[in-house]
């Protein structure tokens, strides 16, 4: 956990998203495109087809912009935010797979070398070492997504690994095969969406041709999707599966994630298979959008379930989310987060003082104050349990406590929470009851956090642990000392109370 410890307001996992999203996107993208591309422009030499040859000349352009320039600037930015706000998972994944990391950049020298060889050589050599090099383009690309699956397949489920950690027993880890069939259906659904934006110009009368046969591919790589994440979930262990497909859910979002997400392949199945198989007639710019759209949000609600089922976990059952490591619990309860965490150990010592630098140390991570994910919006206020209190009727508490409650009290009702407090009538009479009783419930919150490591602590190192049992899956325990504790709920405290940190509680930090 000594590392630097790099505050945004904005929070690191957004910036992530905004980093990664696209370029995972574009990846797919260039993976799917090389295929089609490679297999159209043989069908056109084949049947001397001008029409296809032309499809695959426009749409290469694009592809080598793609993948180039915006895949290969977009990639750099993943390693660099990722090195900058996860530095332990970086370097962990760096030390167990560097020979798959090597791999991946010769197949991906191969694949850009072999992309701009592709585009400036149209008409300039034969046609068959033209087709040579846009297969050698489609080999680099999907080898790079071959062992990328491996290491991402990994953090989510790292099977047998925990035990030997062997390089290929992490590699071809439970999930290995599902996954990467998965991903080869969405590349072809990604390449045939855009690609259909590019037939949207051949000729009147070989337009419908062309859509109808980028329609098979539309509903091939479909199929090939569902097939792949039914295999996908059939493969999750039952630790991760119970998240979101038990019979009760512990991450509910996640749940709805999964319905969304089939749902959205359904509806671009039959889009795809009435807009450009059976009457394509009819595809337009619009219709094609839709149907990109579509393809793209089932994508999207995937990467979600998988980020989400990995909870609160970098590298599942190994590395939490703020670089401690399952194995290193017991001992850094007994010396204290600021005694590993150099960085974030320098400041004042006043109690508040003390609590955001354990904040800064366990919790940045994920939360910001006021932005991303922020712990003040997260945290029982005043104005939360007033409103709790006074609330009038069935429909009042139960609408209260799902808006100011709920988060943090899901195994309650609303009507059992407002057993649990003071009347608004005590709290009228009594200001202080109520600021006792919201710092007494944060530090309840943060305790609960503090026990349930020991559910960690007492697994077995050799297996994936079920989170979905235990208090809160998605959060990673609290760790530390009894006086690390007590300087947390301080300082949350105080940001409940709606106070800024004074100036002088924030400091740079640096090794001490």
């Amino acid at each position: 956990m000594d590392y630097p410890i790099w505050d945004l307001a904005t929070g690191g996992g957004l910036l992530m998203a905004i980093v990664a999203i696209p370029h995972v996107i574009v990846a797919h993208f260039a993976v799917g495109g090389g295929l089609l591309i490679a297999i159209t422009e043989t069908l056109s030499v084949k049947r001397d087809d001008p029409e296809l040859r032309e499809l695959a000349r426009r749409s290469s352009l694009v592809l080598i912009l793609v993948s180039t320039v915006f895949g290969a600037i977009s990639g750099v930015g993943i390693w660099v935010v990722a090195g900058l706000i996860s530095p332990a998972a970086i370097s962990s994944l760096i030390h167990t797979y560097v020979w798959g990391w090597a791999m991946e950049w010769v197949f991906f020298i191969l694949e850009i070398v072999a992309a701009l060889v592709y585009y400036t050589t149209w008409d300039k050599i034969s046609k068959g070492a033209h087709l040579l090099v846009g297969w050698l383009y489609f080999v680099g690309a999907y080898m790079s997504l071959v062992i990328i699956n491996g290491i991402i397949t990994f953090m989510l489920t790292p099977g047998r690994w925990l035990e030997t950690q062997a390089f290929w027993d992490g590699f071809f880890n439970p999930t290995y095969w599902p996954s990467l069939l998965l991903r080869t259906g969405i590349v072809i659904l990604m390449a045939a969406s855009f690609l259909a934006f590019t037939a949207l110009k051949a000729s009147e009368n070989r337009r419908q041709g062309v859509m109808r046969y980028l329609g098979w591919w539309f509903v091939a790589g479909a199929v090939i999707s569902y097939a792949g994440y039914r295999w996908w979930e059939a493969a999750l262990p039952d630790t991760v599966l119970n998240l979101f497909g038990g019979t009760s859910p512990a991450l509910a979002t996640l749940a709805s994630t999964r319905s969304f997400t089939l749902w959205m392949l359904t509806a671009a199945l039959a889009v795809g298979a009435v807009i450009l198989v059976v009457a394509p007639k009819f595809a337009r710019a619009a219709t094609v959008t839709v149907m990109a759209l579509l393809a793209f949000a089932f994508f999207g609600g995937y990467e979600r379930l998988r980020e989400g089922t990995r909870k609160p976990f970098l590298i599942h059952s190994h590395m939490f989310s703020n670089g401690l490591l399952v194995s290193d619990i017991a001992g850094v309860n007994e010396e204290g987060v600021l005694a590993r965490s150099g960085w974030a150990a320098r400041g004042p010592d006043h109690l508040e003082a003390v609590g955001r630098r354990v904040f800064r140390a366990q919790c940045s991570a994920c939360h910001t104050i006021d932005g991303y994910q922020g712990i003040r919006k997260a945290l029982p206020t005043l104005h939360d349990m007033s409103a709790m209190a006074a609330a009038e009727g069935p429909e009042s508490v139960d609408a209260v406590f799902g808006a100011e409650c709920a988060a943090c009290h899901a195994d309650l009702t609303g009507a059992e929470m407002q057993e649990m407090l003071p009347s608004a009538a005590e709290m009228a009479d009594d200001p202080d009851m109520i600021l006792d009783l919201n710092d007494g419930m944060i530090a309840g919150a943060v305790f609960l956090l503090q026990e349930m490591g020991e559910a960690y602590i007492d697994a077995p190192g050799d297996v994936m642990i079920n989170t979905a049992e235990l208090h809160s899956p998605y959060m990673p325990p609290f760790v530390g000392t009894d006086e690390e504790l007590e300087a947390l709920v301080a300082y949350l405290s105080m940001l409940a109370r709606g106070d800024d940190p004074p100036p002088q509680m924030v400091s740079s930090g640096g090794a001490s």
